[in-house]
């Protein structure tokens, strides 16, 4: 069995499987040479053939023990008729989901047809691995959880607070919730299929549940996420899922009663900590700081093997914190990979 399953298993792999959230983009020259041809980023995440080589570009170059699906959180929502563009830089614009008219533009119907692209680049991703040799090579599939889908679509966009989507869940729970009900069946939708495509995980990424209340965070982010993993689990029998609950904190351990396989955590939590709080039989995957992999050497060796050692033991997924940033030197990823790899 791959070792990723095998962690997600609940077996203590040693050295650990690693992968790195954003491993395929901006920093990569081999990515930089197909995005120059491409008119935009929506472009790129529906054609399948180039969508798969970036997918595959990182497996390539450093052998990572997953690959994870090159797209975009934010392609469920446009999926369902709500309007995406990605600004210079690449930032996500969305009109603004204020109101229940634009709950109600939204189009389940229309999903299967537009992330058809999708799903094809799933198929060719896990075809790629085999064909390249890449047998240990697990297949991330994805989707935003709908907490933070939701605080992009009601913005517009990103925030460091993401205020108006808290006040609306406040003060119009009724709305809120009829979206986030939307994106929740919309997300298990979406992740089966890809698991039907040929992704031998899922993920969950909640990258703004920690701007919630304790318990506006058990109603929009463990609540769904319940529901997401109980529905795919009822469909593909032992098909793993991992949660990322970015920011949560001392939430991160009512998060694990989700019904995950794994839990990612960010930079800016004690993995230790957080150890302690979750099942030893759920997987921890991160928590490495992204700057850190960008500052290379003796900074980056010390952060790895505090991580290692806080780590053996139990089942552990090494990872960043966040993703990898556009300025990562790629010698440097190769230097983490070598570390992780002796242990």
């Amino acid at each position: 069995m791959k070792r990723l399953l095998r962690t997600l298993g609940g077996e203590a792999v040693w050295p650990p499987p690693v992968w790195l959230m954003r491993q395929a983009g901006r920093y990569l020259p081999e990515y930089q040479a197909i995005r120059a041809g491409v008119p935009n980023f929506i472009a790129l995440c529906t054609t399948p053939k180039l969508a798969a080589e970036v997918t595959l570009q990182p497996i390539r170059r450093y052998g990572f023990d997953a690959a994870i699906l090159f797209s975009d959180i934010l392609m469920l929502p446009w999926a369902l008729g709500h309007g995406l563009a990605f600004s210079q830089g690449e930032g996500p614009v969305l009109p603004k989901l204020r109101d229940s008219a634009g709950v109600t533009a939204l189009d389940p119907g229309r999903v299967a047809a537009r992330v058809a692209p999708i799903m094809e680049t799933v198929r060719l991703v896990r075809a790629g691995l085999s064909a390249e040799g890449f047998t240990d090579t697990a297949l991330i599939g994805f989707a935003g959880a709908p907490f933070t889908v939701a605080c992009y679509m009601v913005e517009g966009g990103g925030s460091r607070d993401f205020a108006a989507t808290r006040e609306m869940a406040y003060s119009q729970p009724d709305l809120f919730g009829r979206l986030m009900e939307v994106l929740t069946e919309a997300s298990v939708e979406y992740l089966s299929a890809q698991a039907q495509a040929g992704a031998e995980v899922l993920m969950l990424f909640d990258s703004w549940a920690g701007v919630l209340s304790p318990s506006q965070f058990r109603r929009h982010v463990i609540a769904p996420a319940r529901r997401i993993v109980e529905a795919l689990k009822q469909r593909h029998r032992g098909l793993p899922v991992i949660g990322f609950p970015r920011l949560a904190g001392l939430m991160t351990g009512e998060y694990a009663t989700a019904g995950v396989d794994g839990v990612g955590v960010d930079t800016g939590s004690d993995i230790a900590a957080v150890a302690a709080m979750v099942p030893t039989w759920i997987a921890l995957q991160g928590n490495l700081d992204p700057l850190a992999l960008v500052a290379g050497g003796a900074a980056m060796a010390g952060e790895t093997d505090s991580l290692l050692r806080a780590m053996q033991g139990r089942p552990f997924i090494f990872n960043l914190g966040h993703g990898v940033v556009p300025q990562t030197p790629p010698g440097h990823v190769a230097a983490l990979l070598e570390q992780v790899r002796a242990g």
